[in-house]
């Protein structure tokens, strides 16, 4: 019978797998251009929001918790005027999701429930924060299929 660590390790690595994969298959479609292209007046573009998100893991479970050193520039995952290519884009979120897996398999049972700290974060412990990262990934797919949909269909 597997224990409990190694079920919740299991289960975070089959989701974020999964949303990873969602963020791809959205992306798919999309030219270098759709992907950041905003269609409404408000929000953000496709490429912004894979930039937030691959911050948003970098430093809460990359820098936080793996200690990656990374350093985040949150502002700018909205406003980046550079425009890099969509693949590049994605192979940064690529890369971090790897990180984010192999932080999730090196967790002990103990490693669970350390204290949590990270900026703008109310976290208690390492498995609120990778819950918590889980769900935020999750609601910007959400935003990710309206912009794929309203970009398909102009």
């Amino acid at each position: 019978m597997a224990d409990l660590n190694d079920t919740m390790g299991a289960g975070f690595e089959g989701r974020y797998k999964k949303l990873a994969g969602r963020v791809r298959e959205l992306a798919a479609s999309l030219s270098d251009e759709q992907f950041w292209t905003k269609p409404f007046p408000f929000g953000n573009s496709f490429g912004h929001l894979v930039l937030h998100l691959t911050g948003n893991l970098s430093y809460y479970i990359g820098a936080q918790i793996a200690q990656t050193g990374y350093v985040r520039d949150r502002p700018r995952e909205f406003a980046e005027t550079a425009r890099p290519p969509k693949a590049e884009t994605l192979k940064k979120f690529a890369d971090t999701i790897e990180i984010v897996l192999r932080t999730i398999r090196s967790q002990s049972p103990d490693d669970w429930s350390k204290p949590y700290t990270g900026a703008g974060s109310d976290a208690r412990d390492r498995f609120d924060m990778v819950l918590q990262c889980a769900t935020h990934l999750d609601h910007h797919i959400g935003q990710m299929i309206y912009l794929a949909f309203e970009l398909k269909r102009g």
